[in-house]
């Protein structure tokens, strides 16, 4: 009797030492190498380097934003973006400037370097659009912007076809290099509306980029003007209308693309990516545009 006892002891003590050990090794964290007490080092972020961002003035508080949260989770990463207007922009390209990325706020510009479009478009037969890499990333829109209280009681377009009349009057407007002056051309050319004529009489000021416009209307030397809703809304104006497609010609699109001036091309291509994504997306869209990929 005594020897079953000990064998029913020698067993209960057992399969106590191998529950013990299964909670050891139950409790180890996660990533550590079984039995050795080593810590695995996670895998290392393979992003690095430097890159160029050339994107048209309209984007620059979204993509600050974007470029912020991108290079917080890559912090091997520096990303130096250069705002201005698209006709700007793609001179300094074909000048020879480094450029990773490009975002023109309309085709145009993007077909002026990109060497399949059209000759009418691309004139000198620039290539400096990376094969493959093209593609229409945001669209926004045509507004018609005032300054704060509506000096002019402009409500609608065809309030301003008819505010060109008052005395004091004064549009702003990009200029015809600027895509948002040349959207605004075709807007004047729907209302039946004569630029160069307004422009003689003092009723119109230019300005260099969208920002510029967007200034002019917020310090009200301006008392409307045509801007990007983006714009609008990054810069607490009020849109009293939107243009139709039928008043600016088409959609206004934004295409990007890896520009073959640049130096990284892989982290070009990596950030490329995550315009396209749902972080990136979001940040484009609180602002007023639309995703398109």
């Amino acid at each position: 009797m005594k020897k079953i006892i000990a064998l029913l002891l020698s067993a209960l003590l057992c399969v106590g030492l191998l529950a013990a050990c299964g909670s050891n090794a139950a409790d180890e964290p996660a990533g550590s190498a079984a039995g050795s007490g080593a810590a695995v080092a996670p895998a290392a972020d393979d992003l690095s380097g430097e890159i160029n961002v050339f994107a048209a003035a309209s984007l620059t508080e979204s993509m600050d934003q974007i470029i912020a949260k991108f290079t917080e989770a890559h912090p091997n990463v520096t990303i130096t973006p250069n705002y201005g207007s698209s006709g700007t922009l793609v001179d300094q390209i074909k000048e020879g400037a480094a450029c990773d990325i490009f975002i023109s706020a309309a085709s145009k510009q993007m077909n002026q370097i990109d060497v399949t479009a059209d000759a009418e478009v691309n004139t000198d037969g620039s290539d400096f659009v990376v094969q493959g890499t093209r593609l229409d990333l945001l669209e926004n829109k045509c507004v018609l912007a005032v300054p704060e209280g509506n000096p002019a009681n402009i409500n609608s377009f065809d309030d301003l076809k008819a505010a060109f009349d008052q005395a004091d009057f004064l549009f702003a407007m990009g200029g015809e290099s600027v895509p948002v002056g040349a959207y605004t051309q075709k807007i004047f050319a729907f209302l039946g509306l004569d630029e160069a004529a307004l422009a003689a009489a003092g009723k119109i000021t230019y300005g260099e980029d969208v920002k510029g416009v967007t200034s002019a209307i917020s310090e009200a030397t301006a008392k409307a003007g045509v801007i990007y809703g983006s714009d609008a809304y990054s810069a607490g104006l009020t849109a009293v209308a939107t243009a139709t497609e039928e008043m600016t010609g088409g959609k206004v699109i934004y295409p990007a693309a890896q520009i073959s001036t640049g130096t990284n091309p892989e982290l070009a291509a990596a950030f490329l990516e995550y315009l396209q994504g749902a972080e990136a997306g979001a940040i484009f869209e609180s602002v007023g545009f639309s995703t398109l990929k």
